[in-house]
């Protein structure tokens, strides 16, 4: 029944309280056909695979790798199985685990619905209590809420050409999730000079101060690895939510808290007292070219 045509990895993709969206964004991969003809796909959820969910909830298979999309919720049942039947099968011989999305790393969106009842793989929110901590050397984490496709993809590619993956505390690959949001970000100069945009779609100002933006304190590659190879949130004008962390998501996307004018959250590493310092100084400057819409500035008098 099996198909052992050659030395491929076999990738099985299992979905425990989703939202389709991992699998909708992994499908806007620009090379996937090339990665599928690198792999076995034992099952995949929308896609054409070797196996049907009915053949492969009957736990009689192995992989290579286990792709997990959603939250895990112990009670969950598919084809009347409980899904924590199928990890606890497939991920006792697979050599790695990936968490695809902010609800299987972390928990994510439906934590927030059920939080006595849904977790990541590995971690609660910030918290190392998920049901994978045997096999917790093999997990990796992508959060993200999506994930960008070239993450995975990344990941994915990385384990068919045997190469290590660095990781960071959360088990996300540090290549993917060391830099912040902010980096790369095309709103930078705004952030310096302390110019706000005034609202949502605006090419000019930064969206930190007013509008909820959470680039500043976000591990995430999106203003380096553009999505569809063309943009990201901040650059289409819209805050970053802050999706790739723990704690998201958090309440009222579109309002940066404050305690008596002064951002709650400053950006990551920097101490308070040297952020408002620099900040104070910063806005004493005015400048022109940044005060007012960039295609009508003139260079000249």
């Amino acid at each position: 029944m099996h198909s052992k045509k050659d030395n491929k990895k076999k990738l099985l993709w299992l979905q425990g309280v989703t939202c389709n969206g991992n699998t909708h964004s992994f499908l806007n991969l620009p090379y996937l056909p090339l990665l599928l003809s690198k792999i076995e796909l034992l099952y995949f959820p929308t896609m054409e695979a070797l196996y049907t969910f009915e053949e492969i909830s009957e736990c009689k298979l192995s992989c290579d790798i286990l792709v997990f999309e959603g939250a895990f919720d112990p009670e969950l049942k598919r084809n009347d199985i409980l899904i924590q039947t199928m990890l606890e099968h497939y991920s006792k011989n697979a050599e790695y685990v990936i968490a695809v999305g902010s609800c299987a790393s972390f928990g994510g969106i439906f934590k927030a619905s059920a939080p006595q009842r849904n977790s990541g793989l590995l971690f609660n929110e910030s918290e190392r209590t998920g049901p994978m901590l045997e096999v917790d050397q093999k997990i990796i984490n992508l959060s993200g809420c999506p994930i960008h496709p070239e993450w995975l993809g990344y990941t994915l590619n990385m384990i068919i050409n045997h190469q290590k993956i660095l990781l960071d505390e959360m088990h996300r690959p540090r290549e993917l999730y060391s830099n912040l949001a902010h980096h790369g970000c095309t709103r930078n100069e705004y952030f310096e000079w302390k110019v706000d945009a005034k609202g949502f779609g605006l090419k000019e100002g930064c969206l930190f101060y007013e509008q909820g933006c959470r680039g500043p304190m976000t591990h995430a590659s999106c203003n380096k690895i553009l999505w569809n190879e063309v943009s990201s949130k901040t650059r289409s004008g819209t805050p970053c939510f802050g999706c790739t962390e723990p704690d998201f998501p958090k309440q009222n996307f579109f309002n940066t808290k404050t305690n008596m004018s002064i951002p709650e959250d400053v950006p990551l590493g920097v101490p308070k007292r040297n952020y408002l310092t620099m900040a104070g100084i910063a806005k004493t400057f005015h400048i022109k070219r940044l005060e007012g819409k960039l295609i009508d500035y003139k260079t000249t008098p």
